[in-house]
C-alpha cells in the first residue's frame, strides 16, 4: 500500500508525522519555557492539523467525485466532523472550558452558514450572478438544523441540574433518529432533494478537475492514517493552547472557534471552487450539510462521554448565541427559499459572519 508514488504525493502527513513526534519528546520542554513559547508550538500544531485535514479532505473529495452526490458531499461533510469530534474529545480530557463543545458547535455553524455559504455566495454571485441549486436541499437542512439545534442547545437552559442525565440520554436517542431519517432520505427515493441538474459540459469539467488516479483502497486507509495522526497532533495542541492561554484574558470561545476552522479550513475550498465554478448544490450541501452534522453527530458522542464520566457539559447557548443563530436560521429560511442565491444574499450571511467574529472579540 505504501509505495515511493504514495510518499511523494503525502507529504503533509509524513511532515504532520515528524511533528507529532518531535511534540511527544519535546511536550515537557516546551511548557517549561513558559506562554510564549507554548503559543508558538500550539500555532504550528495547527498549522499541521490543517495540513493534514486538507490531506483527508483531499481523499475524501476522491471518493465523494467517485460515488457522485449526495453520497459525494455526505463523505465530506463526515470526514471533517470526524476530525471536530475527535479533537473536541481530547480537548474536554484536559483542562479545558466546560462550554467549549456548545462554543465549537455554535462556531461551527456560524462558520459554515455564515462564513462559507455567505463568502461562496457572495463570490459565485458576483462572478455567475444568480447561482441555480436544488431548494429542497435547503429547506431539508433548515429545518433540521433549527430542530436539532433546539433540542440539544436551547432547550437545555430549562433543564434542572439533578434531571440533566435523563434529558442528556433523551438527546442522544432524538439526534440519532433525526440523523437515521436524513440519512434515508439522503441516499434513499429522496437523494433528488440533495442533487441538481448541471449541464453535461459542466459535469464533465467538474469531474476532470478532480480527476485522481489513486484507488479507493489507498484514498480509505489515507484518511484513516491522517485522522489517527490528527488526534495525535490535537492532543498535543490542547496541552500547549491550555498554558498558552492561561491568565491572558483571551474569549474562552477562541479554542471553540480554532476547532471549528480546523474542521472547516478544507470545506472552504472546495465550498468556494464550487461556487465560483458555477455548481451551487454542491456548495449549500457542503455549507448547510456540514452545520447539520456537527449539532447532529457531535451532540450525541460528547453526550454520550458526559454520561459515562459523570460530568455533564454545559450545552445551553447564551442569549446572544441563540438570538445570532435565530437571526442565522431566519436569514437562510429567507434567502435559500426560491432556488437561486446572488451576491446580496451572500452579503447578509456574510456580514452576521463578521458580527459572529465582532461579538467573540468582546468575548459575547
Amino acid at each position: 500500500m505504501i509505495t515511493a508514488n504514495w510518499l511523494r504525493q503525502e507529504k503533509a502527513l509524513l511532515v504532520a508525522l515528524a511533528i507529532a513526534v518531535i511534540a511527544y519528546v519535546g511536550e515537557h520542554s516546551v511548557l517549561e519555557m513558559g506562554q510564549t513559547a507554548s503559543m508558538l508550538a500550539a500555532a504550528a500544531l495547527i498549522a499541521t492539523i490543517v495540513l493534514a485535514s486538507m490531506r483527508v479532505a483531499h481523499h475524501a473529495e476522491t471518493l465523494a467525485v467517485k460515488v457522485g452526490d449526495p453520497y459525494g458531499t455526505m463523505i465530506l461533510t463526515l470526514s471533517a466532523v470526524a476530525v471536530e469530534v475527535i479533537i473536541l474529545a481530547i480537548m474536554m480530557s484536559g483542562e479545558s472550558s466546560p462550554t467549549l463543545v456548545r462554543d465549537t458547535i455554535y462556531a461551527a455553524v456560524m462558520l459554515d452558514i455564515n462564513g462559507i455559504l455567505g463568502l461562496a455566495a457572495l463570490l459565485g454571485g458576483l462572478k455567475h450572478g444568480e447561482q441555480p441549486y436544488n431548494d429542497d436541499s435547503s429547506k431539508t437542512y433548515g429545518v433540521m438544523i433549527l430542530t436539532a439545534m433546539g433540542i440539544s442547545m436551547i432547550v437545555p437552559e430549562f433543564i434542572p441540574d439533578v434531571k440533566w442525565h435523563y434529558y442528556s440520554a433523551f438527546t442522544i436517542v432524538a439526534m440519532i433518529a433525526l440523523y437515521a431519517l436524513f440519512l434515508r432520505m439522503q441516499v434513499g427515493k429522496h437523494s433528488y432533494f440533495f442533487s441538481y441538474s448541471y449541464p453535461r459540459n459542466e459535469k464533465k469539467a467538474a469531474a476532470e478537475e478532480h480527476h485522481d488516479e489513486e484507488s479507493t483502497t489507498a484514498s480509505i486507509v489515507t484518511i484513516l492514517i491522517g485522522v489517527v495522526l490528527i488526534g495525535a497532533l490535537a492532543e498535543f495542541m490542547s496541552a500547549f493552547m491550555d498554558t498558552g492561554l492561561k491568565g491572558t484574558g483571551a474569549p474562552p470561545a477562541i479554542a471553540a472557534i480554532v476547532v471549528a476552522a480546523i474542521s472547516a479550513a478544507p470545506e472552504i475550498l472546495t465550498a468556494l471552487r464550487a461556487a465560483l465554478r458555477n455548481r451551487m448544490q454542491a456548495t449549500v450541501n457542503i455549507a448547510m450539510g456540514a452545520s447539520l452534522s456537527t449539532v447532529i453527530l457531535t451532540v450525541p458522542v460528547m453526550e454520550g462521554i458526559a454520561l459515562y464520566t459523570g460530568q455533564p457539559f454545559i450545552m445551553a447557548m447564551s442569549p446572544v448565541q441563540t438570538v445570532m443563530v435565530m437571526i442565522t436560521l431566519i436569514a437562510a429560511a429567507i434567502n435559500l427559499n426560491d432556488g437561486e442565491t446572488n451576491a446580496i444574499e451572500g452579503m447578509t450571511h456574510f456580514i452576521l459572519f463578521a458580527t459572529f467574529i465582532m461579538l467573540t472579540a468582546l468575548g459575547l
